[in-house]
């Protein structure tokens, strides 16, 4: 209002004055209205707009103001006092002025106001005069429908109130209502004004009415108004430049008469949102050239264009104008876009470092980070990052959340994740959340906790095909495709349509379970809505369904039929190919794959490998491990290195298998055990307990697979107390619990040796029942040395598991045979004969006695 009063001042008197003479001036004409205020002409009740003066001098026309932000501090007492303004709600007839309804307005006082409204009513005093400043104090104040009803009452003629309305629905997002408002008050032939235009412009954009906007941009060419309003020029640049429709906005720009930081800002935003960042970047070099200088806003839009392009060295010359102009002291915004761009462009300590040295952080600037750390794998840094945000105070947004659930996904905190969890419900984020209940989903199912995760989606308010896929590919990935299929006939229940991730999902589920009819089920759908022609994901997918179900004649269709094949297709059946033994399919696919221009990845060459070991084809084997290394995948692949290391000991080339492991960048158990496998196959144990101890002095445990291995080639060769050793300290040295097969072994290592007594204690102290194949060695056993009695409690241990099996039997028989208990044999047998049901199999003891 004071710049107001000035501008009126300098038109009616003549006056130009500086700031302190202007206030200097007004207190003195305050007191000389004091001093005579009949020389003062009194516009209170006629004045319909906040811009016209309370008071005005009948000769000079000096005008003032009620509620003028440059009157003195002594003013507004000395008018309550002499009756000009009202104290509270002391409002009669006398006093009352439509300049108190303008205050509440522009200080957005609707209690205030509503109250002077109430009064106004009371005392029967005519609301149309007061309409306008009622009109506009409602629409300020955020009481559309109020202010709606009372310009529909009135039917005002002054656009001050219609522009008000219109600004206050743009503001609230309710565009909409601007626009019919907008079409009401041109049907009464009131004249929009700039700010008019201003509010109708961003509504278009709110609701995306592109044509209306361009109706509106043709309306103000004809008026001219972008002659004399480069406010109303930039608006116009930001719709269409919201819309993408970048020529145009561009357009806009080049013929505005005077180009300022708005426009040009609004330009570089939308070429940076729309990804074209090297755009932005030219429009930006644009307007420097034509000497206008950036602000905060314009450098958010170059930023994220850096980032967008990758373009770290150009963002780093922005980093340092903006640090010289000092615009990160006076923008959390900039700050925020600053850590971003750095995050996006792979740079996170130097994001940390803008973080840090940021003088206020906010939610915005920190979710960046942690976001950027939970993407590059660096779950802990990022869940330190939210601990240091909680300790300065800031309170975590749904979108902090949401990044610092993916950084307990990706490192498996899922007690950090149970916490934020807790967290979440207390706040009661889930409710209006789904974005954040899939976060929840998904953290839970990447950490392996897929009743919590189920449980998680049943109880959200709202589900949807996001959430539903991820359950439906955990339960997949976890092998359980029958409970993915299930979720996926309740998300169907629901009405809720799969997408590609979910059809990716439930191929998985199918080829987990071999579900082959329902997969094909499932490949129709895809089919009738066109998918495989967008997504090599899932013809890649679809492959390797069929090829694990063993369908593999429809695998080779799928892929012939793609419109694109990719490593992903190729690799499915190669894979598929070498797993069911067909190795020259599966190498005829590889070269095919390669004719087709096609690059293998180290997945391909695993499968190949594969399919070379299963042929013994060293040969090809070695091609193979040559073209690795000539794309050096060895350094980023080390299950690439143990199907290497497997291929040259199953194909015998022991010598080789362990250069390659020795050679290997990082090595693991998987390579070790092929290694040792290979050595025990060949019958040189001693060479494989040597690379026991060597894979220990790498500093690799073995695993359970490593001393299986180990202790059947001991039972093989007799070896009793190598055997107890490594059985032994598998849990003492090597934190490893016996499975059911290192029983066998151990059983049979004892038991072959002669002791029976040992191997009957080892059977007792099992922390789970013997099945049938520890009963057979023991059985073997007792044949051997003639043990009846143990015998005969294996039998009664071995039958009451399964009466069925012949092979308990037969042993029992030569047992008691053997020890001259003829009648006993002959009742066995009778047993044996007696249990002989169709389908079951038949077993014979060798003379050698190995079982």
């Amino acid at each position: 209002m004071a710049a107001g009063a000035m501008q009126q001042l300098e038109s009616t008197a003549g006056f130009a004055v500086g700031r302190e003479e202007w206030h200097t001036h007004l207190d003195w004409s305050w007191k000389e209205f004091f001093r005579d205020p009949s020389n003062w002409w009194d516009n209170r009740s006629s004045k319909r707009s906040p811009r016209q003066p309370d008071f005005k001098h009948k000769l000079t026309k000096q005008p003032l103001w009620l509620d003028s932000r440059d009157n003195p501090s002594w003013v507004h007492d000395e008018l309550i006092r002499c009756g000009y303004a009202a104290d509270g709600m002391a409002i009669t007839t006398d006093n009352f002025s439509p300049s108190l309804i303008w205050a509440c307005s522009k200080n957005k006082d609707l209690s205030r106001g509503s109250r002077i409204h109430n009064e106004l009513q009371k005392r029967g005093l005519a609301e149309k005069h007061y309409s306008d400043a009622l009109i506009t104090m409602y629409a300020n104040c955020g009481e559309l429908e109020k202010a709606k009803a009372l310009l529909d009452m009135h039917n005002s003629s002054s656009v001050i109130p219609w522009a008000a309305l219109l600004a206050s629905y743009a503001r609230e997002g309710q565009g909409q209502n601007a626009l019919d408002s907008f079409e009401q008050m041109q049907s009464l032939d009131i004249r929009p004004d700039t700010r008019t235009y201003l509010s109708i412009l961003k509504a278009c954009t709110s609701i995306g009415a592109f044509d209306k906007g361009k109706q509106i941009h043709n309306e103000i060419l004809r008026r001219g108004l972008l002659q004399h309003s480069t406010v109303l020029g930039g608006a116009l640049v930001d719709m269409y430049a919201k819309f993408g429709a970048l020529a145009q906005a561009q357009s806009v720009l080049e013929k505005l008469p005077s180009r300022n930081v708005i426009s040009w800002s609004a330009l570089i935003s939308g070429y940076a949102q729309r990804g074209q960042g090297q755009k932005a970047l030219q429009c930006f070099e644009k307007m420097q050239h034509e000497g206008i200088a950036p602000n905060a806003v314009t450098y958010v839009s170059v930023v994220r264009a850096c980032a967008a392009i990758g373009a770290i060295d150009k963002g780093k010359q922005m980093h340092e104008e903006i640090l010289r102009q000092g615009l990160l002291k006076r923008s959390s915004v900039l700050g925020g876009a600053l850590v971003d761009m750095y995050v996006k462009l792979g740079a996170l300590p130097q994001a940390q470092s803008v973080l840090d040295e940021l003088p206020s952080r906010n939610a915005v600037s920190w979710n960046a980070l942690i976001t950027g750390y939970a993407q590059k794998g660096q779950g802990q840094h990022a869940l330190e990052c939210f601990e240091q945000m909680q300790r300065e105070g800031i309170l975590p947004t749904a979108v902090t959340y949401v990044c610092i659930l993916k950084a307990c996904a990706v490192i498996g905190a899922i007690d950090k994740g149970k916490q934020i969890h807790d967290e979440i419900l207390r706040q009661g984020l889930l409710k209006n959340n789904m974005v954040l209940g899939g976060a929840l989903v998904d953290m839970y199912v990447k950490c392996g906790a897929l009743p919590q995760a189920h449980g998680v989606l049943e109880t959200l308010p709202a589900r949807n095909v996001i959430s539903w896929s991820c359950l439906i590919g955990g339960y997949a990935e976890d092998g359980q495709g029958q409970k993915a299929l299930d979720c996926y006939e309740q998300m169907q229940g629901e009405g809720i349509f799969a997408d590609a991730m979910t059809y990716a999902g439930l191929l998985k589920a199918c080829a987990a379970i071999g579900a082959v009819d329902k997969g094909k089920q499932i490949h129709d759908e895809m089919s009738r809505q066109g998918l495989l022609e967008h997504s090599q994901v899932l013809g890649g997918a679809l492959v390797d369904m069929y090829a694990k179900c063993g369908a593999l004649p429809q695998a080779r269709n799928v892929l012939e039929n793609l419109p694109f094949r990719n490593v992903l297709s190729w690799s499915a059946l190669i894979s598929g190919y070498a797993q069911k033994g067909q190795g020259q399919q599966a190498l005829d696919c590889f070269e095919e794959m390669q004719c087709e221009g096609v690059t293998p990845d180290a997945v391909t060459y695993i499968c190949v490998l594969k399919a070379c070991t299963a042929m013994r084809d060293l040969n090809k084997g070695k091609q193979i491990h040559d073209e690795v290394l000539r794309q050096g995948l060895l350094e980023h692949s080390i299950v690439l290195g143990g199907a290497l290391v497997d291929m040259y000991a199953k194909c015998g080339a022991l010598p080789q298998a362990q250069g390659v492991l020795e050679k290997l960048p990082s090595q693991d158990a998987v390579a070790w055990n092929s290694l040792i496998a290979g050595y025990v196959q060949a019958g040189q144990g001693q060479q494989a307990l040597k690379c026991l101890e060597q894979m220990q002095h790498e500093g690799i445990l073995p695993d359970i697979v490593t001393l299986r291995c180990l202790l059947s080639w001991c039972s093989q060769h007799g070896l009793v107390e190598k055997g107890q050793e490594l059985f032994d300290n598998m849990g003492a040295l090597y934190g490893l619990k016996p499975d059911t097969d290192c029983f066998t072994c151990i059983v049979d290592l004892l038991g072959r040796a002669g002791h029976l007594v040992k191997a009957v204690e080892v059977i007792q102290e099992m922390p789970f029942s013997a099945d049938l194949a520890i009963w057979r060695c023991l059985l073997g056993a007792c044949r051997k040395w003639g043990d009846v009695n143990v015998g005969s409690w294996a039998f009664e241990q071995a039958v009451d598991l399964d009466k069925c099996d012949q092979s308990a039997y037969i042993l029992m028989v030569h047992i008691y045979t053997a020890a001259g208990m003829l009648e006993k044999a002959k009742d066995i047998e009778a047993m044996r004969i007696k249990n002989l049901q169709p389908g079951c199999g038949t077993w014979t003891a060798s003379n050698n006695n190995e079982v």
